[in-house]
């Protein structure tokens, strides 16, 4: 007989995503889990910032609890996993859900929340369960009894030493010797993945990081003549379908952007970027970095989203190996039974990596409604799949293989549906229990060994992913 269980419910979610859709999932999961024998206590409602969820935790603690569930129902970043977690001794599990990969809005972005919470937990040393399920699945209430009985941890995944064979490789790593990335603005609260120290970079390839001002940026921006963003507009419009459908004065400003991005590349002599793109880009200059850093990244200078200092060096290290653009993307999806994985961001893969059969199209900001975002599905091929990381606090490699799908468009923006060399259930696994970052570099091609043995110059232990 089942052990009936006091379980403290705590539901996230944030105004920015689909706040219906994630009042229905809430209703349903509650379904589910007052179905499971169980107490459940706690709100009935989305937390949806930060002085709710901290009102539902004192309520809570007035309680003897026997495990705190947190629903991720939408994403969110990390700063309430954290404080959730130091206010509470119990056992600690988070239940995030899938969405229909519908060629539409990302309406939930459920998967990422999880993502950055596993992260945040692993560098607290915190330990957690987990369940990524929809929560009308066949199955699903077992799995849920499972999750409350302890039964669904996140289990450690060891790296191993890197083999250092290829020389090219090798070569690879020893070129990031002086390279320079420029920070312009510091990374989101709750982002605890993009967090970086100057001088373990320093020591790890004698980087150099300059942390500039995101008004620099707007500054430089809207310093550019009129000529400049017509140039790119008729340049642009060769490319992308669309861009009359788009707001132009939002258009001109993003264009802007691009121009920008290379004036203070010249003047810092900068092989790569780290951008604090949202919400200063939108709140307070009015225009989308995405479709620049798009630009940017196909010319082969790196410009990682929510200032991730280690992330445009990973893209760096990557296109170097793969002689080739890198995409930085985020993994927010999981399908074990279709045994796919869906990767996207909001829109600034390098053009070169479009499907040809389909025509890549100008579009806006999926929550803040601003151009210019590239709109396309990722071309069929080998990819490779690439992180310099700090999870835990320990400094690796992680690399992984598999192949990009021909699949219509998952999500709006830049997406591709992959199936990944060890399985999708495998990739689960190994996000989890190392409690990785949730932004990866891709690259077309394989490209393992050489990363491998990039990682044995740099010292680096390697995890394959």
């Amino acid at each position: 007989m089942t052990t009936r269980k006091t379980i403290g419910v705590l539901p996230l979610a944030r105004s920015t995503f689909d706040v219906p859709l994630s009042e229905d999932y809430l209703e349903r999961m509650l379904g589910v889990l007052e179905s499971s024998g169980h107490a459940i206590v706690g709100p009935r409602k989305l937390l949806m910032d930060q002085d709710a969820t901290r009102e539902a935790i004192a309520e809570l603690k007035q309680t003897a609890l026997s495990q705190i569930l947190v629903l991720q129902i939408s994403f969110t970043d990390a700063v309430a996993i954290v404080e959730i977690a130091n206010a509470f001794d119990e056992p600690l599990s988070i239940w995030a859900v899938p969405e229909a990969r519908t060629g539409g809005k990302l309406r939930l972005n459920s998967f990422c929340g999880l993502n950055l919470a596993a992260y945040a937990l692993g560098l607290n040393g915190r330990e957690f369960g987990y369940l990524y399920a929809d929560q009308q699945s066949p199955g699903i209430g077992d799995a849920v009894s499972e999750l409350l009985a302890g039964k669904r941890r996140a289990v450690a995944v060891p790296a191993r030493p890197a083999n250092a064979g290829d020389p090219a490789g090798r070569e690879a790593a020893r070129s990031l010797r002086g390279a320079r990335i420029g920070r312009l603005g510091a990374h989101p609260d709750g982002f605890d993945t993009c967090r970086y120290d100057k001088t373990a970079l320093k020591t790890l390839a004698d980087i150099t990081v300059d942390e500039l001002a995101i008004t620099d940026l707007f500054d430089s921006a809207r310093s550019e003549g009129a000529d400049m963003p017509a140039r790119l507009r008729e340049q642009v419009a060769a490319t992308l379908s669309g861009l009359d459908k788009v707001d132009q004065k939002q258009l001109d400003r993003s264009l802007r952007l691009k121009g920008a991005l290379d004036q203070i590349r010249a003047a810092g002599t900068y092989d790569a970027f780290a951008v604090r793109c949202w919400p200063e880009t939108f709140t307070e200059y009015g225009g989308a970095v995405c479709g620049p850093v798009a630009m940017m990244g196909e010319a082969k200078v790196p410009c990682a989203c929510e200032a991730d200092v280690y992330g445009a060096l990973t893209s760096l290290l990557l296109q170097k190996v793969a002689g080739a653009p890198a995409f930085l993307t985020d993994l927010v999806d999981l399908d074990v039974t279709d045994n796919t994985g869906v990767v996207w961001h909001c829109g600034q893969a390098p053009l070169s990596m479009a499907d040809p059969d389909t025509k890549p199209t100008a579009a806006i900001h999926n929550n803040r409604r601003m151009p210019l975002l590239y709109e396309f599905p990722l071309k069929p091929g080998k990819v490779t799949f690439f992180r310099l990381s700090q999870a835990k606090g320990m400094p690796m490699a992680v690399i992984g293989g598999g192949e990009m799908l021909k699949r219509p468009l998952a999500f709006n923006g830049t997406s591709g549906v992959v199936r990944f060399d060890s399985g999708s259930r495998n990739v689960l696994e190994h996000i989890m229990g190392a409690a990785l970052e949730h932004h990866m570099a891709l690259a077309y091609g394989d490209h393992r060994a050489a990363l491998e043995a990039a990682a044995a110059e740099l010292g680096l232990p390697v995890l394959i992913l």
